[in-house]
């Protein structure tokens, strides 16, 4: 089985590949497109959210969040679907209090040209594409909230660690993708990890049964 988890990064797209559960290689592309097709993958997860939501907050961001204890910042809250036909920040948050009375973190709106593509891209991948948070991922391995943020040495050190644990041990060289901050790497590795518990059907969302939005994608986040 050949999964691949995908993480936005300043560089570009990073992609994990795994193969039978174990790190067979990283990738870097401008596209999603591009990176789906060059991983040959079968089963893809994404740290990006999918099914976007007209008006109130998606429960799934709201249970992520009480998973992560003092790192539930982490999950930020999902933009409404009508920002993604923003132009501009300020146009992005006018749409978003028009459509839930609610403005739009400039946190976010960074995130809306990955969301945009995913978005545009989810109907016609080449392999299933589904929705997945690392830090999810890390809590779901360690039994709980993890302790330190990974942007700190502990933190990273101890996601790496719970990788390794599950099989997947990454590489000290890992060619272009490696450009990549150490965090998005890491991130995707994780992503990929659960694209695999999904294909095995050993997986479930954050809500079950799941949410839908207006165009009928699930809105939810996969865990174990």
């Amino acid at each position: 089985m050949v999964v691949v988890g995908l993480d936005g990064s300043s560089k570009g797209w990073v992609g994990v590949v795994l193969v039978d559960g174990r790190f067979d290689r990283a990738l870097l592309h401008d596209s999603c497109t591009e990176l789906l097709v060059a991983s040959g993958a079968e089963v893809a997860g994404v740290d990006i959210p999918i099914g976007l939501p007209a008006a109130d907050r998606r429960r799934a961001d709201l249970l992520a969040r009480a998973r992560l204890g003092r790192l539930a910042s982490a999950v930020f809250p999902s933009p409404v679907r009508a920002v993604l036909d923003a132009d501009s920040y300020d146009e992005a948050n006018r749409l978003s209090r028009s459509a839930c009375g609610r403005g739009l973190s400039r946190q976010t709106w960074g995130l809306v040209p990955r969301i945009r593509e995913v978005d545009e891209l989810v109907d016609r991948t080449p392999c299933p594409m589904h929705e997945v948070h690392p830090e999810v991922v890390f809590a779901d391995l360690a039994g709980g909230p993890l302790e330190h943020s990974k942007k700190t040495w502990a933190g990273m050190r101890r996601r790496v660690a719970l990788l390794a644990e599950v099989g997947v041990t990454l590489p000290d060289v890992l060619g272009p993708a490696g450009a990549a901050g150490i965090d998005d790497v890491v991130d995707a590795a994780a992503v990929a990890w659960m694209a695999g518990r999904i294909a095995e059907g050993r997986a479930t969302t954050l809500p079950d049964p799941p949410d839908h939005d207006d165009v009928g994608r699930p809105m939810v986040i996969w865990t174990t």
